[in-house]
């Protein structure tokens, strides 16, 4: 090839790249802008929720009312066979649409859920409507379909910066989440641009996400490599149970009481009766939970297993929200006790069994390390490293996400092309 078709050829990829620079400043700063609004609402709405559960603990009798609520929402919606976070990462892979009528019916659901009780995280909404604006926005402009994919991860990474406010993090899980081991780098500016709007917008709306202190413990040492490594490989063995209980319980409950209106009475009355037996610290996010377990070590020794039952039956029976913040609660918990149990630092091993349990439930080791990163501390990421790599490792192939697929064997360089 000659300097002139060489020089040719590199101007009309530069020019290509700018375009495409430009196009995707606008696109996805408009789509952080909406995003990121709807975002903190969804925030607010569900911290309001909360607030009135904690003032007026009698809502908790209201649980099988607003069960019944959510999954006659879903049938009138069309949406019986609701996949949750599923459909969002089948969009991404496919040609599967989002419905726009999944962003309104995912926050009312959430918010009912929490404000009852119901043990569930925030996330799964978050991905869902973030999912569900940018395919929206992508048919209203008449978007091909690659830039809808493009869209439609924007969204998501929008969502979970104004939620979570880690932008970083945010980026980066939604092109890693859909397909493990195979990243859509096409994406990044997109997602980069949506996440880092969509956080100010959180921020200038007064949402910020927890600042976690965590003591010194000093410098990189063997015993804290050692305890990382144990804890990493109990938080892999943890993850699994935990995405086995999820799906096995959900399928299970299907099969055995096909009314979806008796389901949620049946299984409103079990959380219920173990709220009064075990207390409110199972309810909900379970935010102040995390911030003791990380913060001051403090953990009853069995919460991880109380959280892990009473999310499996929220989220089987009916109700919504998200896996996520669960894991960080069973992680946490987890974490501080094994600290306790082993004397090293149980606040520092609450956050990284937080990471490790997130890390192998999602399969997303990149987002995982960032997290750590973002919550807690930079100066501590060897140690976050080590976890996210053992703990994706021994992990195997359970996900929080049936619809997740696996490209690469997780112990040797084999494409796989798995699906969950």
């Amino acid at each position: 090839m000659s300097f002139k078709d060489d020089a040719k050829k590199e101007g009309k990829t530069l020019l290509t790249g700018f375009i495409s620079l430009a196009k995707w400043l606008v696109l996805a700063s408009f789509t952080g802008v909406i995003v990121g609004l709807v975002g903190v609402l969804m925030v607010k709405g569900i911290d309001l929720a909360t607030n009135l559960r904690n003032d007026y603990p009698f809502i908790l009798y209201f649980m099988p009312v607003a069960g019944l609520i959510c999954v006659f929402l879903y049938q009138i919606a069309g949406k019986d066979k609701d996949s949750g976070t599923n459909v969002v990462l089948e969009a991404i892979r496919s040609k599967e649409q989002i419905k726009f009528r999944t962003a309104p019916l995912i926050i009312i659901s959430t918010i009912l859920t929490h404000l009852v009780g119901g043990s569930s995280g925030r996330e799964g909404a978050a991905l869902q409507f973030g999912g569900s604006l940018g395919e929206s926005i992508s048919r209203v402009f008449r978007f091909k379909e690659k830039d809808r994919v493009t869209l439609i991860m924007c969204g998501m990474s929008a969502a979970f910066s104004a939620v979570f406010g880690v932008p970083l993090a945010a980026v980066l899980f939604p092109m890693e989440v859909a397909s493990v081991g195979v990243m859509y780098y096409s994406a990044l500016v997109p997602c980069v641009v949506s996440s880092l709007v969509a956080h100010e917008v959180a921020l200038l709306c007064g949402v910020t996400a927890h600042q976690y202190v965590l003591p010194d413990i000093g410098s990189f040492t063997i015993k804290g490599v050692i305890v990382t490594v144990v804890l990493a490989v109990l938080s892999a063995l943890l993850s699994i149970v935990f995405c086995q209980a999820l799906h096995s319980t959900h399928h299970g409950l299907d099969k055995l009481i096909k009314n979806k209106y008796l389901r949620v009475l049946l299984g409103s009355a079990v959380l219920i009766g173990l709220t009064l037996i075990f207390g409110t610290d199972y309810n909900g996010v379970g935010g102040s939970v995390i911030v003791k377990a990380v913060e001051s070590g403090e953990a009853v020794p069995y919460a991880f297993i109380l959280k892990i039952i009473f999310t499996v039956i929220t989220l089987s029976i009916g109700f919504k929200g998200g896996e996520i913040v669960p894991s960080f609660f069973v992680g946490a918990t987890f974490g501080a006790a094994f600290g306790h149990l082993v004397g090293f630092s149980p606040e520092f091993c609450a956050s990284l069994g937080l990471v490790g349990v997130f890390c192998g439930v999602t399969n997303c080791p990149l987002a995982s390390l960032i997290i750590a990163c973002e919550m807690f501390s930079f100066t501590k990421a060897p140690y976050y490293l080590i976890v996210v790599a053992i703990t994706y490792l021994i992990s195997g192939y359970k996900s929080i996400y049936t619809s997740q697929k696996i490209m690469y064997s997780k112990t040797e360089p084999t494409f796989l092309g798995k699906d969950k």
